[in-house]
């Protein structure tokens, strides 16, 4: 028989683990992540990551995690991989419009895509960045998800950054943190770009292409804005979930601190 190697984990061992890392009952915790991280042997697969998650922040707690879907996107801007002129028109012709129920996540990871298919669940209505949530603040964080500039003052992430919620990074590191993208709204810095954004959304009932404006998003900075507020203000915890490395973080105080990070440095 061939030796079984690694650790199992379990809807409790995680549970165990997410209570220990500090995340308790009627937070609001916005969550990226990485399943692969957490181990080979997670019985129930990221079903049980999900429910342990929604185990520990109870009755009380609102779980949120990014469903962005960038695909949903103008072809004439693709870039990995660029697709031939020739095909944008039939591209933009066949594509389907934004379906907050049906549209598929855009390399955001399998625990996000399954969680915004749970029954309960909401998400936002946004065609590139859009929020899925759960719990009874659900339908405020996501209600009233503007088009133009997407991750600003009209999007989930001002409504949690509101609310005071809290960020676990679940495997991943501070490059992926999609809050900081709200510090890039806020602060004043050279360089700062407005650009025009197109997505396939129903119209009426009739597919039309929407034009809407953005900022030329930049997350190049992130790891390093990450770890600054990390050593110099003491208030990120950290700790293992699973088999993956896990960060839990103010998200408030994070978007303050990138915000004068950026204004200084950018």
């Amino acid at each position: 028989m061939q030796e079984i190697q690694g650790q199992l984990f379990t809807q409790s061992t995680i549970l165990q683990d997410l209570k220990e890392l500090g995340i308790e009952s009627g937070m609001a915790l916005m969550v990226h992540s990485s399943f692969k991280s957490l181990g080979s042997w997670v019985a129930g697969g990221p079903v049980a990551v999900i429910l342990a998650l929604e185990e520990a922040l109870g009755e009380t707690g609102t779980l949120v995690m990014p469903t962005h879907s960038n695909d949903l996107s103008d072809p004439e801007n693709w870039m990995n991989p660029p697709v031939s002129p020739e095909w944008w028109e039939e591209i933009r012709e066949h594509m389907p419009p934004y379906d907050p129920h049906l549209t598929p996540l855009w390399f955001m990871g399998i625990i996000p895509e399954l969680f915004r298919k749970q029954e309960g669940t909401l998400r936002s209505s946004h065609p590139h960045h859009s929020f899925a949530a759960r719990g009874p603040k659900a339908a405020s964080l996501i209600t009233g998800h503007a088009l133009a500039f997407s991750l600003g003052e009209d999007s989930p992430l001002a409504r949690f950054y509101d609310e005071e919620g809290w960020i676990l990074l679940l495997g991943v590191g501070h490059g992926n943190n999609t809050s900081i993208h709200l510090a890039e709204y806020r602060a004043k810095f050279s360089g700062k770009k407005q650009i025009p954004n197109k997505a396939p959304l129903l119209v009426d009932g009739v597919k039309q292409w929407v034009e809407f404006p953005d900022l030329e998003l930049n997350s190049d900075d992130f790891e390093v804005i990450g770890n600054s507020f990390e050593a110099e203000t003491k208030q990120v915890r950290r700790g293992r979930v699973a088999g993956a490395e896990a960060v839990l973080v103010p998200q408030r105080a994070l978007v303050d601190y990138a915000v004068d990070w950026m204004e200084r440095n950018r």
